[in-house]
């Protein structure tokens, strides 16, 4: 039986503009396409753990427009727990606005609505949680009272404090962040990364298209990304999170977890949007097989 996995952050739209060029102060450059797409990091691995069969809960503050514009409907028919929402009246559901021109520059401006409300809220334990990126207030209060936590800070890094990531560094059995994030964790905690190694059981670096590394602190492992025709990267790092978590509770190893997380992702990045081209377990596992040989735990 599926260990629920509980995912704390966003839940967004996504606007993916196309444009001539990324405009300057006080300049205009015209719009060549646009798509709306649901988003926000939880959201995204929330649907993914349900689209690979696992149990996933969302754990995220949600604005007046969450049923009007679909995205209620969306997630229930992924089959999301929506049980731990907040449903917030005085505030819209969170959006990103994702400007990027035809040099593949990229420019994000996102608005918090429903998520800014976070710090306001009390969390009640859980199992086993990923805290994607939020409030570094909810996250800090959450991670002191969940049983297993997983911690990605992502982009929302520059908003804690010390003492924040400290504080939920010190709960984190697991910790995912991009070559230029654990460098900025490092910095900002005082720590090298063999100390951080020595206090995360599990620490998960992404590296683009030279795959990822698990570490911990015995062992490092190196996980090739598969070649696949990329459309859109956007997404990727949420569905390597959910094809890992999920893997990791269903007992296999840590290298195998990679691997699917790398898988989960290959999809993802062939059609526009984090939530498109998600694959089901038995697309994951014959993409896997094909990629690293047969799928199976260790004895």
């Amino acid at each position: 039986m599926d260990r629920i996995i509980s995912i704390v952050g966003h839940t967004a739209l996504d606007y993916i503009v196309d444009v001539e060029k990324i405009a300057g102060k006080n300049e205009s450059s015209p719009v060549t396409d646009y798509e709306e797409y649901p988003g926000g990091g939880a959201a995204n691995i929330a649907v993914a753990i349900a689209r690979l069969g696992g149990k996933s809960q969302l754990i995220s503050p949600v604005g007046t427009d969450f049923a009007s514009s679909g995205y209620e409907k969306l997630l229930t028919d992924a089959r999301v727990d929506l049980s731990r929402l907040y449903r917030l009246e005085d505030k819209k559901i969170s959006k990103a606005f994702i400007f990027t021109d035809r040099e593949h520059n990229q420019t994000t401006y996102f608005y918090w609505g429903a998520s800014s409300k976070f710090k306001e809220l009390e969390p009640e334990p859980v199992d086993f949680v990923h805290l994607a990126t939020a409030d570094s207030v909810y996250n800090a209060k959450l991670a002191q009272i969940a049983g297993f936590v997983s911690f990605d800070p992502g982009q929302d890094l520059v908003t804690y404090s010390k003492e924040k990531l400290e504080l939920v560094l010190a709960h984190t059995d697991i910790l995912f962040a991009n070559r230029h994030e654990i460098r900025r964790v490092s910095e900002m905690t005082g720590k090298s990364f063999s100390e951080l190694k020595a206090m995360i059981d599990i620490i998960v670096v992404t590296y683009d298209s030279e795959g990822s590394r698990i570490y911990t602190n015995e062992e490092e492992f190196a996980i090739p990304v598969i070649s696949v025709r990329a459309v859109d990267p956007t997404g990727a790092g949420d569905a390597y999170r959910a094809g890992f978590l999920l893997a990791l509770t269903r007992g296999y190893s840590l290298p195998t977890c990679g691997k699917v997380g790398s898988t989960v992702a290959s999809f993802v990045v062939q059609m526009r949007g984090c939530q498109t081209g998600l694959p089901t377990w038995e697309e994951m596992k014959a993409r896997y097989e094909g990629n690293f040989g047969k799928l199976e735990k260790d004895c």
